[in-house]
């Protein structure tokens, strides 16, 4: 085939460009510390004021460099003089120093936990889990629906609330997740280990060779998610802490017990949850849908992520509202977002079609019984066999007398003449001839397991029976591969 009669292939740089939204001019969107949850120089995808692509490439140029002759911190082994620049040290203070504060002066009893704090507490952990996973998850990282101004505002606030990060980092991430899940391009790269993809990946210095994008420009479009992420540091400390203790304070007299309960451990507690999604959800379960990435189906995951332990659904069909997709299956934040649309507050809920769901579960199973099918003796492949006509035939009976032909197929039961279940007389009246009536209900109508039987004695093809062999080889499900008997 020439050149000029193929169709064109799509530009690969140009499609990468695109969905890294690099093509676009970017709102620059900044906050003081950068990003609270991860390294900034793997997600910074802030652009210059008037920057573009060539921008974005030469800084990509400038870190190859850079690390071209010297290794990253990342690469390097673990020596008693550099293990601390292992090391994100903002993250260790946020997700392991505060918590482990909160947690000597809980189990000290220094501060003792009160019933009505405690009520308190899961009440406010409900409403951060629920602003992560129906608002920073479901409605911004996927556009599983729309949401209206209130609503957003709520996620946007009580999100902050969990210190998982702004809208826009969070999403961000999230979204480069599911563009290079499994690869090293992936922040939480479950082939990692159970450790890394949990927390070892805040917690360590990433390295900047594999940094990547994901276009946002929707969400810096959103002026909840631009004016969040601006002030998130004082949004994060007024909604995690000072606000929890202030209420405990005021309703219960109890300021401290809202700021250790309601606050630093409510957070780790919350953000352990949501770290599950990244660990357990791609180690724990079932692959219903597609086993040729980590993500899995698991009910117990379910439970501690407010409905996303069904992970294995929600990989295949991303932008579905949904994670549980059966009336059983537990996914709260599925029934907040319902219930929020029944009231106006979210509108467009995206549902992928039974058809599609189905296609994937029989896709998987069918894979799965291909599998063990591999394991099984299914006789020689047709394709693999010899063919004889007529005459060659007769030949190879007089040399061997144990030939029968089932099908179009010759068969050498020669071996088998003894174990014949309907009696070795009846066997000796079939050799050197065509049972293929006798088989098939003439004499007797042979189980699945006879022709399972009968098949791994095959040894050749008659040519006047082609058709005949290829019409049974396809009722047994066997595959020719596009080949030809002759």
């Amino acid at each position: 085939m020439s050149e000029t009669s193929k169709v064109e292939q799509v530009d690969l740089v140009q499609a990468n460009i695109l969905a890294a939204g690099a093509n676009k001019k970017s709102v620059r969107v900044v906050n003081g510390l950068g990003s609270l949850m991860g390294s900034k120089n793997m997600v910074d995808v802030d652009f210059e004021e008037d920057s573009n692509m060539d921008y974005l490439l030469r800084k990509d140029q400038e870190e190859k460099e850079k690390y071209k002759n010297a290794k990253h911190i990342s690469e390097m082994p673990w020596t008693l003089s550099n293990w601390h620049l292992h090391i994100n040290w903002l993250n260790m203070i946020l997700t392991v120093g505060i918590p482990l504060v909160g947690l000597y002066f809980a189990f000290s009893g220094k501060v003792p936990l009160h019933k009505n704090v405690l009520l308190f507490s899961i009440f406010y952990y409900v409403l951060g889990g629920v602003s992560i996973t129906a608002g920073y998850h479901r409605l911004w990282s996927h556009r599983a629906y729309s949401g209206r101004w209130p609503l957003r505002l709520f996620f946007a606030f009580f999100g902050a609330a969990s210190v998982e990060g702004s809208i826009k980092w969070w999403g961000h991430s999230h979204r480069i997740h599911h563009r290079y899940t499994d690869t090293v391009r992936d922040p939480y790269d479950a082939r990692r280990g159970l450790w890394f993809s949990h927390m070892g990946w805040m917690l360590l210095q990433p390295n900047p060779k594999y940094r990547a994008r994901a276009d946002i420009a929707d969400l810096t479009d959103d002026w909840i998610v631009r004016f969040q992420h601006r002030h998130y540091i004082l949004i994060m400390l007024l909604s995690a802490f000072i606000l929890p203790a202030c209420l405990c304070s005021y309703f219960f007299n109890d300021f401290k017990g809202g700021l250790i309960y309601g606050g630093i451990i409510r957070v780790f507690a919350i953000q352990q949850a949501t770290f599950c999604i990244n660990s357990l959800a791609h180690y724990l379960g079932d692959q219903p849908f597609d086993d040729r990435r980590t993500p899995r189906d698991n009910w117990i995951t379910a439970l501690v992520t407010f409905g996303e332990g069904y992970h294995n659904f929600h990989h295949e069909f991303p932008t579905d509202y949904r994670n549980a997709i059966k009336w059983y299956q537990y996914d709260p934040t599925k029934v907040f977002i319902y219930g929020s649309s029944l009231i106006g507050l979210a509108f467009n809920l995206k549902k992928f079609s039974q058809n599609a769901i189905q296609q994937g579960l029989v896709q998987q199973q069918q894979k799965k019984l291909d599998r063990k099918r591999s394991h099984l003796n299914w006789g020689t492949p047709l394709t693999q066999l010899p063919v004889w006509d007529k005459e060659e035939f007769k030949k190879q009976s007089k040399e061997n007398p144990g030939l029968v032909v089932v099908s179009g197929i010759v068969h050498d039961v020669s071996g088998y003449i003894t174990e014949h279940p309907g009696g070795e007389a009846l066997l000796q009246a079939a050799l050197g001839k065509d049972a293929t009536k006798a088989f098939n209900g003439g004499v007797y109508l042979h189980s699945n397991a006879a022709h399972n039987v009968l098949a791994t004695m095959r040894v050749a093809v008659v040519k006047e029976g082609v058709d005949a062999a290829a019409r049974f080889a396809a009722r047994r499900g066997e595959s020719l591969e596009g080949k030809k008997l002759v």
